[in-house]
């Protein structure tokens, strides 16, 4: 037998008489991931209504809402575990933007609201920001009165921190205007709206 066959035998032998080497050959497993990456089973999913021929206004809101909302889903889908199939459409008509319990989301004219800010505020009223029993019952009162999301702005803002709530809307990480904006409030947007979820929304 040549030096190279006694070798690879050698060491072939080796593994196969090391601890542990059956059960783990029976059932290999994966290292677990880090607790921020099991979070998310992402379920969310859009499409957008389009005119057969569009107008040249038509092509350009298109390209904007398509970049706002595939950052917003992706957002969305990268930090939380909520499902929403979403039809999103361009209606020159609507003052701004508008979400609905059934999963619409309307832009009006205006590009200015045709960003990602807009767009994860309008996906929080198609899960039930607003617009939920669960919201009327946890947030009509001014304050939401739901345990998780309460705990997680007092994380982030400390323990005298609340989440206000008023015409459909709350406060901080609500994201109801562009001011508000920056990338660490959005993610706190989404995490405070499955955070309402499971408290109930």
């Amino acid at each position: 037998m040549s030096p190279r066959k006694i070798l690879v035998a050698a060491l072939t032998a080796a593994l196969l008489t090391g601890p542990g080497v059956v059960a783990q050959a029976a059932t290999p497993q994966a290292p677990p991931a880090p607790a921020r990456e099991r979070t998310a089973a992402a379920t969310i999913t859009w499409s957008l209504v389009r005119a057969s021929n569009p107008t040249a206004d038509q092509r350009s809101a298109y390209d904007l809402i398509t970049k706002a909302m595939n950052a917003a889903v992706a957002r969305y889908n990268n930090l939380s575990d909520l499902g929403k199939t979403l039809t999103v459409r361009y209606e020159p008509g609507v003052p701004t933007a508008d979400g609905n319990l059934n999963g619409t989301i309307r832009f009006g004219s205006n590009r200015s609201y045709m960003n990602e800010r807009t767009a994860l505020h309008e996906i929080a009223h198609t899960i039930g920001v607003g617009l939920s029993g669960g919201w009327s019952r946890l947030g009509g009162s001014g304050t939401w009165t739901g345990g998780q999301a309460t705990a997680l702005v007092k994380q982030y803002d400390g323990s005298g921190a609340k989440i206000s709530t008023g015409g459909g809307h709350f406060w901080p990480y609500g994201l109801n205007y562009d001011n508000e904006w920056s990338g660490t409030a959005a993610d706190r947007h989404v995490r405070i709206v499955a955070a309402m979820v499971r408290d109930g929304l």
